[in-house]
C-alpha cells in the first residue's frame, strides 16, 4: 500500500525478479498491526495504469478473460466442485460501492452472480444472531457472490453509533474470523475490498449529488451526521482492518478518490483471484465420439 509519507509500496510495485508484483500483495493489510487509515493517499496508484484512459483499456481488456474464468468456475460447479467467490465491499458513503458492483461486476454473466446490499437489518434479523442474514445470502458452488456492506458493519456502524454495547462488539471480531475461516474451508474465496476515501473528496461527491436533482434521492441527511463522525467511522475501520485480515480473509485497502483506479484494482484484484484457483472444464462423463455418432445418424 503506498502512504502518504512515501513508505512502503510506490507506484509500479514490483516483486524480487522485477517482475510487477501480485496486486494483492500490493494491497493487502499486514493483519495484526496498526493501521493508520490517515498515513495512506486515497488518490494513489500502487501499482497498474498511470491514467484514466489507460486504466479504462486495461479494465476492458481484463473482461473478455474475467468472463472466461466464471464460466469456468460455474461449469466446474456442475460436477461437484465447491468453490466460489464473495467479494466484500467497505467504505464510507460515496467511496464507490455501488459504482463497483456497476461497473466491474458487469464484466460476468449476471445468472451466476449473487448480490446483496446490507442495510439497517430488519425486526426480523434483529431477532437473531448479526451472521444470520449474512449466511443467508452466501453464494452456492460456482458463483460469484458480491456484498455491498457486510457483517463489518456489525462493528462499524454498530460500534459508532452505539447500537450493541462495546464488549458484545470487541466479541464479534472472534466470530467474524471463525466465520470466515469455516466459509474458506468451505471453498469460499473471499476478497475483502476497503474502498479508500478522502474526507475531501467524500465532500465533493456529496455536493455534486445535491446539484444534480436527479441525484437528490442518493442523499439524506444522516450523510452529513455520518461525516461529523468521521474520526470514529475511521477509528473503527481501523480496527476492523487490524483485526480481521488473516491469513484465509485479508483485507486489501483500495485507493478510492480516482472512480477509474478504483474499478481497475478490484477488476485486477478478482482476475489474480480466480487465476489461482484455475478453474477447469470439466472433462465430459459420456461418450463423446457415440453422441456424435447418433447425433448425425438421426439427420
Amino acid at each position: 500500500m503506498a502512504k502518504k509519507d512515501g513508505k512502503g509500496t510506490k507506484d509500479g510495485g514490483q516483486g524480487e525478479d522485477g517482475a510487477p508484483a501480485p496486486l494483492r500483495r500490493l494491497l493487502r493489510v499486514p493483519g495484526g498491526k496498526d493501521v493508520d487509515l490517515s498515513s495512506y493517499d486515497a488518490r494513489a496508484r500502487p501499482a497498474g495504469p498511470r491514467d484514466k484512459a489507460a486504466g479504462l483499456a486495461a479494465i476492458a481488456q481484463m473482461g473478455e478473460r474475467l468472463a472466461d474464468l466464471q464460466e469456468r468456475l460455474w461449469a466446474g460447479s456442475t460436477r461437484g466442485d465447491r468453490r466460489r467467490i464473495l467479494l466484500v465491499l467497505q467504505g464510507m458513503d460515496t467511496s464507490g460501492k455501488g459504482g463497483t458492483v456497476k461497473h466491474v461486476i458487469g464484466h460476468f454473466n449476471p445468472a451466476g452472480c449473487r448480490i446483496r446490499g446490507f442495510k439497517a437489518p430488519t425486526a426480523e434479523e434483529r431477532g437473531h444472531s448479526f451472521l444470520w442474514r449474512i449466511r443467508r445470502a452466501l453464494p452456492e458452488p460456482g458463483e460469484i457472490g458480491i456484498f455491498d456492506r457486510s457483517h463489518y458493519e456489525d462493528v462499524l456502524i454498530a460500534r459508532v453509533r452505539e447500537l450493541a454495547p462495546r464488549k458484545e462488539i470487541a466479541h464479534r471480531y472472534g466470530e467474524i474470523n471463525r466465520f470466515e475461516k469455516s466459509l474458506a474451508d468451505d471453498g469460499v474465496t473471499i476478497v475483502k475490498c476497503f474502498l479508500h476515501i478522502s474526507y475531501d473528496q467524500q465532500r465533493r461527491r456529496l455536493l455534486a449529488r445535491l446539484d444534480n436533482p436527479d441525484k437528490h434521492w442518493k442523499f439524506t441527511a444522516d450523510d452529513i451526521d455520518d461525516r461529523e463522525l468521521w474520526p470514529a467511522y475511521q477509528q473503527a475501520y481501523e480496527t476492523a482492518l487490524e483485526r480481521c485480515s488473516t491469513p484465509h480473509a485479508p483485507w486489501f485497502l483500495v485507493p478510492a478518490d480516482r472512480k477509474w483506479y478504483r474499478n481497475w484494482a478490484i477488476s485486477k484484484l478478482l482476475l489474480e483471484h480466480l487465476e489461482r484457483l484455475d478453474p477447469q472444464y470439466p472433462k465430459a462423463d459420456f461418450d463423446v465420439a457415440e453422441s456424435r455418432r447418433r447425433l448425425l445418424a438421426g439427420g
